[in-house]
Order: C-alpha cells, then structure tokens, then sequence
C-alpha cells in the first residue's frame, strides 16, 4: 500500500460495500476475507464482548480489503509488511472511537506478544499467520512484550487476536454480514 492515499470511512454502508465487493477474496488463509470477518465477529459475540470489540472483530482486517480494493483486479501477494492494522485502523477513525480502532491497531503486535510469551501459541498459528509473523518481525523480545503490556487497549487486543486466530474455520456457518448493521450503526459516530 506504498503511496496509497487512505481516506476514512464515511458510512456504515461504505464499510458493507467494501465487504461485498472485496471480501470474497482470499489473502493468506483458505478462508474468504469476509467469511474470517464474520467468524471472528461470531467468537467475539460469544464471549460477550462489548459492541465495539465486536465491530473490531468483524473489520480487524480492512486494511488488506483496502489493499485488495487499491490493486483492483491487479492484487499480487506480497513479502513486504503493509501494515494492514494501521491502514485500517486508520480508515475506520473517521466513524468509530479508539474502542474499535485501539484493538485493530494492535492486533498483529498482539500477535508478536502472543508468540513471545506463550510458545504452544506459536505452534497454533496458521500457516498463513506463520508466513505473516514474519513478515511483521517475529515475536517481541523482553522490551517490546513489556512496551505492548503498557498500552491501554492491550488486554482488548489480545482477546481480538486469539478470535482472529480461531476464526479461520472452512465451511462454519455464521450470521451474515448484514446483521451485523445494527450494532455497526449503534458504535458509528457522526463523521467529522
């Protein structure tokens, strides 16, 4: 996404089209973009989560619907970090509070924290979470596991991480993308 200009979301329904559109599309797993959304929206619902850790689940991955969208039909895999966390988090600030986009852009830091303080969760990634940590620079080493532990949205992230990690199920059935419009709705705010 080098030189690509992000602007932020304008509407809630700007955000479902963009999910129509691209999340059909496959980036590193076997899942579609949109089918890991829902299920990693559908975990967080089960464990209770607030409404905007929800709508951080479901678009914790905007940024490479947002990368697909910018190559259009010219997208080509890539070995270079495009910092998927930042873009998106970036893309959503214009409807949604540090209560969605915090956790979005920490969620691969998490990711790094996890594998550095937990090594059955290093053995539990997916091949295409594999591929990324690395990518994204490895585990954390003792100064960065205690620089993430300092964020705010730290413990929020985590939890996104473990249901993005487990929301890679080929064939689960969830809900659609459209009932999730009421609680996306709900944790809009007016754009500025």
């Amino acid at each position: 996404m080098t030189g690509l200009k992000i602007n932020t979301a304008t509407s809630v329904d700007e955000i479902i089209n963009l999910y129509l559109r691209w999340g059909i599309e496959h980036y590193d797993e076997g899942l579609s973009q949109l089918g890991h959304a829902l299920q990693t929206a559908a975990l967080a619902v089960d464990a209770g989560a607030s409404d905007e850790l929800v709508v951080a689940a479901l678009l914790h991955d905007v940024g490479h619907l947002l990368d697909l969208a910018s190559a259009e039909d010219q997208w080509q895999p890539t070995d270079i970090d495009l910092a998927h966390e930042s873009v998106g988090a970036r893309y959503l600030s214009g409807l949604f509070g540090p209560g969605v986009t915090a956790p979005i852009a920490l969620h691969v830091r998490a990711k790094r924290y996890r594998t550095a303080v937990d090594s059955e969760y290093l053995a539990s990634l997916s091949d295409g979470s594999t591929r990324s940590l690395e990518i994204q620079g490895g585990p954390f080493n003792e100064a960065e596991v205690a620089g993430f532990e300092q964020n705010a949205g730290f413990a929020d992230a985590v939890r996104l991480r473990d249901w993005d990690d487990l929301g890679k199920v080929d064939g689960l059935r969830v809900a659609p993308l459209e009932e999730y419009r009421p609680v996306l709705e709900r944790v809009a705010r007016s754009p500025h």
